[in-house]
């Protein structure tokens, strides 16, 4: 992908490519399942905007974003999206002494409570990324 902005179809294909590489196919395919009139109307809009709208862009690396979004979801107080980047920082190859490193500076950043809101989620995305039914579609490489 390159820096350029695509438009309409574009941003939903490459978006969704990039969604599903992120965070893997059976938790994608949860996300998507429901198929009321809300979940119809968000699920393009957002997969459309933000997988493929910033996470294409090729300015950054997948694991730096990946390290962004932990950070911003934690001091926003956003565990559910959280757990969710956690379990992508792992595929895109964040170690784990790489999330404890990205936990205490939540913790002095973002304040204590933040911090053990962030290590739950954290603990539960972890968890999801051990789990084979989440593990076995993981990019190969360094999730470029």
């Amino acid at each position: 992908m390159s820096t350029e902005i695509s438009t309409g179809t574009d941003l939903l294909t490459e978006g969704m490519q990039v969604r599903r590489a992120v965070l893997g196919d059976v938790y994608v395919e949860r996300a998507i399942t429901p198929t009321d009139a809300l979940t119809q109307a968000f699920q393009p809009f957002m997969t459309s905007y933000c997988w493929g709208e910033i996470w294409t862009d090729e300015s950054l690396p997948r694991r730096e974003r990946s390290l962004l979004v932990m950070a911003m979801t934690a001091a926003l107080g956003r565990s559910a999206e959280l757990e969710a980047h956690t379990l992508g920082a792992l595929r895109n190859g964040i170690t784990e002494r790489e999330l404890q490193a990205v936990l205490r500076q939540i913790m002095v950043y973002c304040g204590v409570p933040a911090g053990v809101g962030a290590l739950k989620a954290m603990r539960q995305g972890i968890a999801k990324f051990k789990d084979d039914e989440f593990n076995t579609d993981k990019p190969e490489g360094d999730g470029r």
